[in-house]
């Protein structure tokens, strides 16, 4: 056995999504960091050992402009780029490879941490010293040493070992007035679930089920549950079981029991003989429990129900959300009621950094599904792609301490503005916070571009919808809207009416408040372009959402691409709605549906030129859609012409960095892990071909380039620093889209 010591700025315990993207955060900032993972391969529960899908803010669809962009951003788009159709095996090396492209990272797998040394400080806090592993295989003892430490175990071990304050199962509804908490406090948590995968074999295949397998026409299973023989990974989500039980201690008995269950379901539905499924073979069957819920960390501040709901706008934000209060019964499995009970706000909801750091451990951050919030709050924060965010967060936070040699909460109190701007610059999900970095020269430039979308319109149909329900249309007002037209066709004469309303939030995309209707009658006939008299001039630009109301004599015409800024939703009639333990309606959901129009556009134009697309919002500091697209686009490009964004300064600047952000469509659901597919390998927005170019001499000199690009972000580092007055973003190309498209450049010396 080998004794070792690893000294480094930060370690990480916990290798999945959320310290994946801790790990990096913190290296890309300078820091050495030991990330130690207990499995073999990285990503946690989404790894080719448990498969789950990597869920978010987007949460399936429902929230709009929701994808994360960062670290888990990149990660989406290069797993999109390198491997579209979800093998979960070629995920594990994307995540693998992000890591190891960080040469400030020590990755430590098959290294499980069994022990910490902490002690008491004398502010009465505690202080993590170090905290030791084992590496199975290889046996290595080993001790890591940092000033800052973070938690991203899932299961909150490295600071439970040193002591941190810490909450297992449900608040009682009184302590934090959460709606969904029950009467008492208790000790019940969110189960563990394991997978399969299925295949037809192209040839008979028979199945002896186990002895351990259990015979599910004896429980409730297939009463109350949805069993199809071509479904399989993360259609069962609901095998579940463990609720009941101590997920942790108790693990090796819950995953007996889950086999009994997967096992006893495939022999139900091949024996049965309800399914066909007579060339059906189980591919894979998990062996690692997928594990939802164990300690959650008491922080400054505990993320709570009414937080999600009411989108509290946290000073110290650090990071969003938006997937549902998802909440499931303790029978899990067997349970009679529902798999599951889902609560939405109308949006993406906010993360303080207050809920990353430990209340009493003071060199202790935190991320993933054991921060501080209560269990009801924890039903969304528990989402992978969230627990990344939370993560890339945690990352920063921890890598400006070791820097500055302070604890997290003092940065919290002392330099707050410094850690969010920061993530900022590095392209993290923060919503509502817009870049105030001085050191950045591009806030200083005048901004022009070779043409700019002024005109809001779509003119191209490329099919019809007829008007048999409400339709929904999101579009950007800046800075007013003064009108539109509408290409429909009409059986016979008829009324088209159209109602304004506005979203409430700039972060959302649903109707909120009625302003305004309007109508206008047609004749029989077709595609006629048809006015209707909308006015609204909101204080600050914002989006506007209009229903189009349904009228069976009316078709819409609809082109067959997508356009930044807008997006169209189908109406259900009937509303989706939660359920509670009982089966009970709790609310409506899912009113507006954009899945049904993805990839489209309605055929629309504006009266009123717009600035939404503005040569400037290259640079108004916002780096994400809020109450707008805050991005630049041209004019449509012509074949041969290049577009260009330009910086120019009053005086000669010297310039040794170049910064650009370009538009991946982050309405764009890149959820295909094992589950979603989306069409594209790569998001048409993107920018495939450009150049960098700065005046000099007379001359514009190309400084940098890209060719075939795939990515949402690129920093350019200079060999050399120049001296210019201007500077230029010159596009070529795009992967698809008709429009050049830059969110964000930046510039430093």
């Amino acid at each position: 056995m080998r004794k070792e010591t690893v000294k480094t700025d930060v370690t990480v315990v916990g290798g999945g999504l959320a310290g994946v993207c801790a790990a990096i955060a913190a290296a890309r900032l300078g820091q050495t960091v030991a990330l130690v993972n207990n499995r073999p391969v990285l990503g946690g529960n989404s790894s080719s050992e448990v498969r789950v899908w990597v869920c978010g803010a987007t949460s399936h669809g429902i929230h709009r402009y929701a994808r994360e962009t960062g670290i888990m951003g990149e990660l989406f788009v290069e797993n999109q780029y390198r491997n579209k159709d979800g093998n979960p095996y070629l995920w594990d090396m994307v995540v693998l490879e992000a890591v190891q492209a960080e040469p400030n990272i020590q990755l430590f797998l098959n290294t499980d941490v069994h022990e910490a040394e902490a002690g008491e400080e004398a502010d009465g806090g505690r202080q993590i010293r170090s905290v030791t592993g084992w590496m199975m295989g290889s046996e290595r003892s080993i001790r890591f040493e940092s000033p800052v430490y973070l938690d991203c175990t899932g299961d909150g071990l490295v600071g439970f070992l040193a002591g941190a304050e810490f909450r297992m199962g449900r608040e009682a509804c009184d302590e934090l007035g959460e709606e969904w908490a029950p009467l008492v406090a208790d000790d019940i948590t969110l189960g563990s679930t394991l997978l399969f995968y299925t295949k037809d074999a192209g040839h008979p295949v028979k199945y002896i089920a186990p002895a351990m397998a259990i015979d599910i026409t004896q429980t409730s299973i297939t009463e109350n549950r949805i069993i199809r023989s071509g479904d399989n990974g993360c259609a069962y989500w609901w095998i579940e079981f463990g609720g009941e039980q101590d997920t942790v201690h108790d693990n090796e008995a819950i995953r007996d029991e889950l086999w009994s269950i997967i096992y006893g379901i495939w022999d139900y539905i091949k024996n049965s003989g309800k399914f066909d499924a007579g060339n059906m073979t189980l591919e894979w069957v998990g062996s690692l429990p997928g594990k939802r819920e164990y300690r959650r960390f008491v922080g400054d501040y505990i993320l709570n129900q009414n937080d999600i709901l009411a989108q509290r706008e946290f000073a110290d934000r650090i990071g969003f959300g938006g997937w549902s209060i998802d909440l499931h019964p303790p029978h899990g499995v067997y349970a009679t009621e529902s798999g599951s009970k889902h609560m939405y706000s109308d949006g993406s909801y906010h993360i303080p950094f207050r809920s990353l750091y430990s209340v009493n451990v003071n060199n202790l951050l935190m991320a993933g599904r054991d921060i501080s919030a209560s269990h009801v709050a924890f039903g969304t924060t528990r989402v992978m792609a969230t627990c990344a965010v939370i993560g890339e967060a945690a990352g920063t936070g921890a890598a400006l301490c070791a820097a500055r040699g302070i604890t997290p909460r003092e940065l919290h109190a002392n330099h707050l503005q410094d850690l969010q701007q920061t993530m900022l610059r590095q392209d993290a999900s923060v919503l509502g916070l817009r870049n105030e970095d001085e050191s950045d020269l591009a806030l200083q430039a005048a901004v022009s571009a070779s043409s700019e979308r002024s005109r809001f319109a779509v003119e191209h149909p490329a099919f019809s919808v007829p008007l048999t329900t409400d339709i929904g249309i999101t579009l950007p007002v800046d800075p007013l809207l003064d009108g539109i037209e509408l290409l429909i066709d009409a059986s016979e004469a008829a009324e088209l009416t159209v109602q304004l309303w506005e979203t409430g939030r700039p972060e959302n995309y649903v109707p909120y408040a009625h302003l305004q209707s309007a109508s206008a009658s047609v004749n029989s006939g077709t595609q006629q372009w048809v006015k209707l008299d909308l006015r609204w001039q909101p204080e600050t630009p914002r989006n506007a959402f209009l229903i189009i109301k349904a009228n069976a004599a009316i078709t819409l015409h609809m082109a067959d691409q997508p356009t930044s800024g807008m997006l169209a939703y189908g109406h259900s009639n009937t509303p989706v709605v939660s359920l509670d333990f009982q089966n009970q309606p709790a609310q409506p959901v899912v009113l507006w549906d954009k899945k049904k129009f993805d990839h489209t556009a309605p055929c629309i134009r504006l009266s009123a030129p717009s600035q939404a697309f503005a040569a400037v919002k290259a640079t108004d500091g916002y780096l994400r859609p809020y109450g707008g697209p805050h991005l630049w686009s041209s004019d449509q490009m012509n074949s041969g012409r290049p577009e260009w964004l330009e910086l120019s300064w009053s005086a000669p600047a010297s310039i040794r960095q170049v910064q650009v952000t370009f538009n991946d469509d982050v309405n764009e659901d890149l959820i295909n892990l094992h589950h979603h597919i989306t069409p594209y390998e790569i998001l048409p927005t993107l920018v495939k071909d450009y150049r960098i170019e700065a005046y000099m001499d007379g001359n514009w000199t190309a400084v940098a380039a890209g060719s075939d690009n795939h990515k949402r972000k690129h920093v350019h580092t200079l060999a050399e620093a120049v001296t210019t007055d201007r500077l230029r973003v010159v596009i070529g190309a795009t992967n698809g889209s008709q429009y050049a498209e830059i969110i964000e450049v930046r510039v430093y010396e």
